[in-house]
């Protein structure tokens, strides 16, 4: 876009903002899909095999000097705590919840549509289901996400009843309790599942906490911080906790699927930081053009989310003609695969710039 033209939507977008937006909690929405991309870009490869077929694999399961990077990626808690706080403050508007759900929901449709019909045709055409498997899933994978973002959605106004800091101390007392079932090994596996709620209820409440005026005092955001940062580090360290933020393929156990306290304190670390953060984000998005942008990547934040994943893989569905493609195709062990992949980031972000554009250009 040209200079001219992106100082005028600048401004256009600064005189149509309200006086009283809470301009931080779009810079934390949008620092947090930025994040989600770019941790999924690094830490999604394929390699071929000898037989024709693909597989997935994680370039943290070979390079396990690029694990602090998912503490840096891994945003999805502030994602939650920006949610419930919109979510909170959406109840005093006509249209609330239902028109927040619409949001969320119809822009899954086509994707779903999308992968679906290709994995029937490509089963069709006797794909190996591995192979399948390990090109969609990916592509597939934010879908959980916004499921498990929906149901708080549509849950609000029934948490909006009880004291937001006594349901995030309940979810968390949850979290702990199904990580002891889990870890000692006695009981039935499926009882985790419920941490897929209650891990990212722990951030969702908070944010419908400072909604509702709470969550103010630097005392309470150094507590959150220190406190949720100790927790993950310790149980890192000290209690057999995945050292990843982010799952790796392979691995016995993740800190995602489903979270686990480990994530969840992490997660308490991150809003601590948010809150510490929110002068400087609201001085810095006073800024015209840094408004512009937090703006154009909210309104995009569906589309980005839901396909960034079928970009790589498309990539990948075209590269596989050529065998090896180095930083797309192929084992990602080493440090040229890395540098290769930041590369391919480059292309990845052209391409979903593109998307995006067409995305606001149709409204």
């Amino acid at each position: 876009m040209a200079e001219g033209t992106w100082a005028g939507r600048a401004r256009r977008i600064e005189a149509a903002t309200p006086s009283d937006r809470d301009r931080w909690i779009d810079a934390l929405r949008a620092l947090a899909i930025l994040g989600v991309v770019l941790g999924h870009w690094l830490v999604t490869a394929w390699y071929g095999e000898p037989g024709g077929g693909v597989r997935i694999t994680s370039p943290l399961a070979h390079l396990e000097g690029l694990t602090p990077l998912s503490w840096v990626l891994q945003t999805l808690a502030l994602f939650f705590f920006a949610g419930g706080y919109a979510a909170a403050r959406s109840l005093r508007s006509a249209a609330g919840v239902p028109a927040r759900l619409g949001r969320l929901l119809r822009p899954a449709v086509v994707p779903v549509l999308v992968w679906a019909g290709l994995a029937l045709g490509a089963a069709l055409r006797g794909v190996p289901g591995g192979t399948i498997r390990s090109l969609l899933l990916p592509a597939v994978g934010p879908l959980w996400f916004l499921a498990v973002f929906a149901a708080l959605n549509a849950l609000t106004p029934a948490l909006a009843r009880i004291r937001p800091a006594v349901l995030a101390a309940c979810a968390f007392a949850v979290v702990l309790c199904v990580d002891l079932l889990r870890f000692s090994g006695t009981g039935p596996g499926w009882p985790m599942w419920v941490n897929l709620g209650a891990g990212w209820l722990v951030p969702y409440a908070l944010g419908i906490h400072r909604a509702r005026g709470g969550l103010v005092t630097r005392r309470t955001a150094l507590l959150l911080l220190v406190g949720g940062m100790t927790g993950a580090v310790s149980l890192v360290t000290w209690f057999g906790y995945p050292v990843s933020m982010v799952g790796v393929t392979g691995a016995r156990v993740s800190n995602l699927s489903p979270p686990t306290l480990a994530a969840v304190c992490f997660g308490l670390a991150q809003v601590g930081a948010a809150l510490l953060a929110r002068g400087p984000l609201e001085r810095l998005t006073r800024r015209p053009r840094v408004w512009a942008a937090v703006v154009t990547v909210n309104l995009g934040a569906m589309t980005v989310f839901l396909w960034h994943q079928a970009v790589p893989t498309v990539a990948v569905l075209l590269a596989l003609r050529f065998g090896v493609v180095p930083g797309l195709l192929g084992v990602p062990d080493g440090l040229s695969w890395l540098l290769c992949r930041l590369g391919w980031i480059v292309v990845f972000s052209a391409a979903l710039s593109v998307a995006l554009a067409v995305r606001l250009r149709r409204g």
